[in-house]
């Protein structure tokens, strides 16, 4: 049976195996390639914030939020990069002012975290979050090689078909080829579209 994890609690014990002290090697070599992201960007559980900073650039405005005190006072005790904030919230109850209010998703840990039963839900609030035409740039990571009771909680390309392909295309998807060690070839770098809602034919 699947239990509500105490993320505050394992912050303040120092066991938060999933925080790495930097961002993602293929977050970084994304952004190298292909340039900053623009806009608006929403990073759901962003913990100290390692992320939102390589994220944060002149010309967007990122906002992580993460359901721990401890992670967002970390977060907070960084030097700001640019305009990024952080804000202390849960992904699942988010203020009405976040509605279409986002370019880019930027997903790493959070759906792996979650409560499988919760996916379809996170699927829906992500759909919320984003404006027409929004991508969900993701790191899935398929296979964590943990026990069944999770965090974190693997995932098939077939299961991620199944939450996100009626609502999103698909541009890209790769094996990033740098990775945290020990997660080499067990994760999934995706880029997501978000479909536009079919148009309303009242009866």
């Amino acid at each position: 049976m699947q239990t509500q994890t105490d993320w505050e609690s394992a912050y303040q014990r120092r066991e938060t195996p999933w925080e790495k002290g930097r961002p993602h090697p293929a977050l970084i070599d994304f952004l190298a390639e292909n340039g900053p992201l623009t806009g608006e960007v929403f990073v759901p559980g962003c913990g100290s914030g390692h992320d939102v900073r390589a994220l944060s650039d002149s010309g967007n405005h990122v906002v992580g939020i993460d359901l721990a005190p401890f992670a967002i006072a970390k977060a907070n005790s960084f030097p700001k990069v640019a305009q990024e904030e952080y804000r202390l919230a849960d992904l699942f109850a988010l203020p009405a002012e976040y509605a279409q209010r986002f370019d880019w998703v930027f997903e790493h840990t959070c759906f792996c975290a979650i409560d499988p039963a919760r996916r379809q839900d996170y699927v829906e609030t992500i759909v919320r979050l984003l404006k027409a035409g929004g991508h969900l740039l993701s790191i899935f990571f398929l296979n964590p090689d943990h026990d069944e009771d999770g965090p974190p909680h693997g995932v098939t390309r077939k299961e991620l078909a199944k939450f996100f392909g009626e609502r999103f295309a698909l541009e890209r998807e790769w094996v990033p080829a740098r990775t945290h060690a020990g997660r080499e070839g067990r994760e999934l770098f995706r880029i997501l579209e978000l479909i536009p809602p079919p148009p309303h034919n009242p009866a």
